[in-house]
């Protein structure tokens, strides 16, 4: 991967060195969440039940906030991390450089350039390279991935359904998307890269690595509608490094640390069938609050 490009500088004036952090630094630091589950949390009493299920990070979220979405209070995020010893990420909206500057002053490991949120800039997305903090990116196909990768993102989350229904289907389209075009790219021909890459809009050089890897160049997360342990290693089986779990896993739920802990463990042994029926008994009440019901349907569609 290339680690000399040019970099934009804003305002003319670097925002960090990016020869102390180069790329693969970043990249390095996001392979340790690798084979592990992110909660999103919004309080410290989900943060330490997290933790303590055994959660390989924290996202923090603002707890049920009306109209504009925007990153969480700087304040929560210092008594979160407070309060836990785990790694931390945290939302800024797409193409808002100064949320994401607030954010890495506050001290959070990883940085989420976050669709779900409000969008600040309509064309364009933070330059990722003039930070020392890792950021992740979503996705939907494997031509957005590369585009993300080359601004700079250590990670990738291809995502589905964020409105907190529950319904997997469209994290699962998105995850085959982005693996059968891997598959595709694995069977071309050298000489058929240059016209795959014009055609799914990526970086030449980035989709040869993508060849030769036979994988994303960097950690690749599932996110969106993944509530149970079936879930979690369904996105595991089809290819993933890990995955995100939404905060609707503590609403509704009399022992939300027995959900968490069940979709901790199915991504950490998710070819184990004797581990995913253990944690899957004794689920059905806790997920009786996330059924995608007519009524919730109707809700999440006004």
């Amino acid at each position: 991967m290339a680690e000399d490009g040019v970099v934009t500088l804003y305002n003319n004036t670097a925002i960090t060195d990016t020869k102390k952090n180069p790329v693969s630094i970043k990249v390095g630091l996001t392979q340790m969440l690798r084979g592990g589950a992110i909660l999103e949390v919004s309080n410290t009493n989900q943060a330490k039940i997290a933790e303590e299920a055994g959660a390989c990070c924290l996202v923090i979220t603002e707890p049920n906030r009306q109209g504009i979405s925007r990153m969480p209070d700087p304040a929560l995020i210092k008594q979160i991390k407070r309060a836990v010893s785990i790694p931390i990420m945290s939302r800024s909206r797409v193409g808002h450089f100064v949320e994401a500057q607030i954010l890495e002053r506050v001290g959070v490991d990883y940085i989420d350039e976050n669709e779900v949120l409000a969008i600040a800039d309509e064309f364009n997305f933070i330059n990722k390279h003039n930070f020392r903090c890792p950021f992740v990116c979503g996705c939907r196909n494997l031509g957005e991935a590369l585009r993300r990768v080359r601004e700079g993102a250590a990670m990738i989350r291809t995502q589905g359904d964020l409105s907190g229904t529950g319904n997997i289907v469209e994290t699962v389209k998105n995850v085959r998307s982005v693996m059968g075009e891997i598959r595709i790219l694995n069977n071309m021909d050298e000489d058929e890269v240059f016209a795959f890459s014009k055609k799914i809009a990526a970086p030449y050089d980035l989709v040869a690595q993508t060849k030769q890897m036979g994988r994303l160049p960097v950690v690749h997360f599932a996110a969106g509608g993944i509530v149970t342990p079936a879930d979690a290693a369904l996105m595991m089986q089809l290819g993933c490094d890990g995955v995100f779990v939404g905060s609707e896993v503590f609403d509704n739920c009399s022992d939300p640390y027995k959900r968490v802990r069940g979709i901790v463990e199915a991504v950490r042994h998710y070819n184990d069938p004797h581990v995913l029926v253990e944690n899957s008994c004794g689920l059905e009440g806790e997920m009786a609050g996330l059924n995608v019901t007519e009524e919730r349907m109707e809700q999440f569609g006004e």
